[in-house]
């Protein structure tokens, strides 16, 4: 009979004791790490992606956590450094144990984190422009901004819908610039682009007189078309109206900011660029499917901050609503299950695009993501449009 009450008491022990372990787990935070850019020469993108993200795991675990558990954000800043990215992604693999990664600001920090949350098999979605962090395919690395072919095709249809063919190409020297002159001059005279001129910038350079000077030397140059990111877009902006040249100046998403415009200056006026629709939310007709959710994040980041946020920002915007999204769908923060559902993502809403994401398709974006918007008195307005 002792042994029966003794076996019985045991029982009710046990069931309590995992009833309480159950509850401790259902109550234990979903962890996102986040590697971004806060600091350095490309702070302009990676301060807004951490505010973005800070301000919406705030908004969410307000209203209850995801899953009935709240959030919580670990970012680590690696200062636009890819050798420091890396190191940031082995602690949150391996330390902290995160359920997803976001980031890094720049390509060559999310190329250089993927063999991590690869190995790791944890899902990753990075805020960077370069198609190498998606084709091929990687089973674990996802992306929000639209790739650097896409930016390229679109600007070479905006060149072309201007009857210019002729373009010389200053690129920098970074990783999202490599990409982008690779796949410029890769692509052009397939979509009846000639590149006369093949120029490169790098980081630090100051000034960027020698070579504008070639493109001024060459009278068959139409239009120039730079790619890079940091502070050598704009100085070249300023050098370029400095010289008094005249020809269409075409910039790529990488600076699609207010700062780019606050960097340059009156130089940057009439300077065209493809860009996320909230970059131009305004001008955006009212049927446009983009324009609530562009505003809604504008307005509620502007309400927080006291400043409107770049369309960087809005790249962090959507991967956390991807990653909210997929965690619902899986009901789970199982590492699988996640990254299963991201690859399910349909007709999901950003301010990058409408996303269809697929086993071949770690983006989910098509051209239609892009507008081509211009410079025009220190704002960025939609081209074409009186506004």
């Amino acid at each position: 009979m002792l042994k029966k009450l003794l076996g019985a008491a045991g029982a009710v022990l046990c069931t309590a004791a995992a009833l309480a372990t159950t509850q401790a787990s259902a109550a234990d935070p979903i962890k996102i790490g986040a590697v971004l850019a806060v600091t350095g020469p490309v702070a302009y993108i990676g301060d807004p992606e951490a505010k973005t993200l800070e301000m919406l795991v705030e908004q969410l675990n307000a209203k209850g956590g995801l899953l009935g558990r709240p959030v919580k954000l670990i970012v680590y800043d690696d200062g636009g450094d890819a050798a420091m990215a890396r190191g940031h992604a082995v602690r949150l693999v391996e330390s902290d144990k995160v359920d997803a990664i976001i980031g890094a600001s720049t390509s060559g920090s999310s190329l250089a984190m993927i063999p991590l949350a690869e190995r790791g098999e944890t899902p990753m979605i990075s805020l960077a422009g370069a198609e190498g962090i998606v084709l091929p395919v990687k089973k674990w690395a996802f992306k929000t901004p639209q790739t650097d072919r896409m930016m390229v095709l679109r600007v070479f249809e905006d060149l072309k819908s201007r009857g210019l063919t002729k373009i010389a190409l200053i690129t920098g020297a970074d990783g999202f610039g490599k990409s982008g002159r690779d796949i410029t001059v890769e692509i052009a005279q397939a979509n009846g682009i000639t590149v006369l001129l093949d120029e490169v910038f790098f980081p630090k350079d100051v000034d960027m007189g020698a070579q504008l000077a070639k493109v001024r030397a060459n009278a068959d140059v139409q239009a120039v078309f730079v790619i890079g990111a940091g502070p050598g877009p704009a100085i070249l902006t300023k050098n370029y109206r400095q010289l008094g040249m005249t020809l269409p100046l075409y910039q790529s998403h990488g600076v699609a900011s207010q700062s780019f415009l606050d960097m340059a200056g009156p130089a940057a006026e009439g300077v065209r660029l493809p860009a996320s629709a909230m970059l131009v939310a305004e001008d955006l007709p009212a049927y446009d499917g983009q324009k609530p959710v562009s505003l809604q994040y504008i307005q509620a980041y502007q309400a927080k901050y006291g400043k409107v946020p770049s369309p960087f920002g809005g790249y962090a915007y959507d991967a956390f609503h991807l990653l909210a999204d997929a965690i619902r769908r899986a009901n789970s923060v199982d590492h699988a299950k996640v990254r299963d559902a991201l690859e399910e993502t349909r007709n999901l809403s950003g301010t990058g695009g409408i996303f269809n994401m697929s086993a071949q398709d770690h983006l989910g974006l098509d051209l239609t993501a892009f507008r081509i918007a211009e410079a025009r008195g220190g704002a960025w307005r939609l081209a074409g449009t009186g506004k």
